[in-house]
């Protein structure tokens, strides 16, 4: 007698070319997942607003709150959070950037050795894990880490080397920066942890390079150097010929890091590449010739480097950095379809971070 009111599946229209079925209970992004849609998304957990999509027709239950991450027009043009919403009826919806190829490896979970602790900063350390099987992913996508018996709780980290090389070798390695209270961050800047067993889940993610012709502005600030640089080292396995500028924004002189893997990047690129590090808080009088400010105060300047205005731009860091580029960006008619990110949350979000816990 109460089959009535036995939940339904619910159907997804996807830019009236594409439909989905989502099961009772489930995310529209957990469907198209399930169903091998490419939809964008990237922390999953409602934090990053790369998920974003219009709901033309029909309700949801939305899981969180996605005031702060959706602006007050884009939510009174009806947008939503794919991996926040779950269909109460069959539903329409628009999803400006949807691609149909991109990587797609299966997820695993490894239990893995940490072999190499190198202090890249003082609160930044690159660690390498050697695994017992190779773990395919994407130059630019992320793994969940977490300590068996120790920190249970995963936190995500973005790869730092080229895919190929973990494909080869059975290692991959990851940059992580110490941030205060940060559980897992901080026991990784230990020497110590070599030896310890970690556990590696994934990849996951959405942030890899396109395939185009067309210049790229890379973007970093902080450990959002890790996926641009796994990127590029790979770009170059690849023959990637496209003129590059690389802007890394960072605190200090003694925040960068990296420096000669990027000049030999730099070197091996077959067209023009200009890495400009920028400080924001360079003490003034330390001799430091080059740019101070905050990245966004330098993008104008350096998009003419690249002046056909098809740039395509690739960014990692924290969200005020993405954001303020984003809007930066938006000034130099630089539209949202040329601009690829990936946003290291905090713990107060998401635990998908490069940047704390």
């Amino acid at each position: 007698m109460f089959s009535m009111f036995k939940k339904k599946d619910r159907e997804v229209s996807i830019n009236d070319t594409q439909q989905l079925i989502a099961t009772p209970g489930e995310t529209i992004l957990q469907a198209g997942t399930r169903q091998g849609i490419r939809m964008p998304h990237n922390c999953r957990v409602g934090g990053c607003g790369e998920c974003k999509c219009k709901l033309v027709s029909g309700k949801v239950k939305e899981l969180t709150e996605s005031a702060y991450i959706l602006s007050a027009d884009e939510l009174d043009q009806g947008y939503i959070l794919t991996c926040q919403s779950v269909p109460k009826t069959d539903i329409s919806i628009e999803i400006e950037r949807l691609e149909n190829n991109g990587p797609n490896y299966e997820v695993k979970k490894l239990i893995g050795k940490v072999t190499r602790h190198q202090q890249l900063t003082h609160d930044t350390v690159e660690i390498q894990v050697s695994l017992p099987e190779p773990l395919s992913y994407e130059s630019g996508q992320y793994a969940q880490l977490s300590i068996p018996g120790v920190i249970e709780q995963s936190r995500a980290y973005s790869f730092a080397a080229a895919a190929s090389d973990a494909h080869n070798n059975q290692t991959v390695s990851f940059f992580i920066r110490a941030v205060p209270g940060g559980e897992m961050s901080n026991h990784m800047q230990q020497a110590s942890v070599i030896g310890s067993t970690i556990e590696v889940e994934g990849p996951y993610g959405d942030f890899y390079l396109r395939d185009s012709d067309d210049p790229m502005l890379c973007i970093a600030g902080g450990s959002g150097l890790a996926p641009l640089k796994s990127l590029l080292e790979e770009a170059i396995k690849n023959n990637v010929s496209r003129p590059v500028t690389f802007l890394f924004g960072a605190r200090t002189q003694e925040d960068l890091y990296c420096i000669e893997e990027i000049s030999q990047i730099a070197k091996d690129w077959v067209n023009e590449f200009h890495f400009i590090p920028v400080l924001s808080n360079e003490p003034i009088d330390s001799g430091w010739n080059g740019l101070r400010g905050f990245v966004t105060e330098a993008i104008e300047n350096h998009l003419s480097i690249n002046s056909s205005g098809n740039e395509k731009v690739y960014m990692c860091g924290p969200p005020p950095m993405i954001d303020a580029v984003e809007d930066t960006l938006q000034t130099f008619s630089i539209r949202s379809t040329q601009i690829y990110y990936d946003k290291f949350l905090d713990k107060r979000h998401t635990n998908k971070t490069n940047t704390a816990a």
